[in-house]
């Protein structure tokens, strides 16, 4: 940080909703508070008044689909003291990270009248496939309380600390009857980092992964255990492939679920 002046905070967007920018939006009059303690002087979706680096804390959202992106974020990195991703699309590549599994071009011609015009990467990247990431906040949204928590850590010269426990821990302490025992509802809850304070499971229905794979998460049994309840492998893998489906143990769980669906050569013997 900047010691004689207030420390300086750029937010950036990739391939996005822009919906985690509007979660530090929308926190109002905390963030009017925060705004006192730090110069926000790289903000599009704030204000036109942009300033160049270097940056203290910057703060990036969405994921890398462009080589455009590309240079930018490592120009990005090249300007930034800290690095933090925040949401799905920036920390595992989000929905967009659906066609990673499929043909790029085959989505492109699907959708583009003339796709000759659009420059795509082959996948949709998380910023850490490019640059060194000093922290993640994961969510679909991020959790604002969760920024605003980890920013003032910064200001204060500390480390974030970042929950990594599952969505079951926090069902617990908040009562909820499990969906999966209860109803036999498949959930990723088990494998999924808390931050959404179990929202899904509070309305009766499994979690849909939005704050990623949980440390360690047990997704092998999870995968089982949906095959338990009545998916074909190809339904459990889709659970897996979701808003976070490209963070590796999910993909892994979901790989693993595609292979163990196709014919071996033991099965075409007569």
């Amino acid at each position: 940080m900047s010691e004689s002046t207030k420390p300086r905070v750029a937010v950036f967007k990739m391939a996005s909703c822009d919906g985690c920018q509007l979660q530090l939006l929308d926190a109002e009059e905390v963030l009017l508070e925060l705004a006192g303690a730090i110069d926000i002087v790289n903000f599009a979706e704030a204000s036109s008044h942009i300033e160049p680096g270097p940056y203290d804390v910057t703060l990036v959202e969405g994921s890398v689909s462009t080589p455009e992106m590309e240079e930018q974020i490592k120009r990005i990195r090249e300007q930034s003291n800290v690095l933090i991703t925040i949401g799905a699309c920036a920390t595992s590549g989000g929905v967009q990270a659906l066609r990673n599994i499929a043909s790029t071009e085959a989505f492109v011609r699907a959708v583009y009248p003339t796709p000759a015009y659009v420059k795509t990467l082959e996948r949709s990247h998380p910023i850490s496939d490019f640059v060194k990431v000093d922290y993640e906040l994961t969510g679909c949204p991020i959790d604002r309380g969760e920024l605003l928590g980890a920013l003032s850590a910064l200001l204060a010269g500390s480390a974030p600390r970042l929950s990594s426990s599952p969505v079951c821990v926090e069902c617990k302490r908040r009562g909820y009857v499990c969906v999966v025992v209860a109803r036999g509802e498949p959930c990723l809850g088990p494998v999924t980092r808390t931050g959404c304070g179990a929202l899904c499971p509070a309305f009766g229905r499994g979690c849909y992964g939005c704050f990623g794979p949980s440390q360690p998460p047990n997704t092998d049994a999870l995968a089982r255990r949906f095959v338990a309840l009545g998916l074909t492998p190809k339904q459990a893998a889709d659970r897996f492939r979701f808003i976070t489906g490209w963070a590796p143990p999910f993909r892994e769980a979901a790989d693993a679920l595609e292979d163990a669906r196709r014919p071996t050569k033991e099965d075409a013997k007569p």
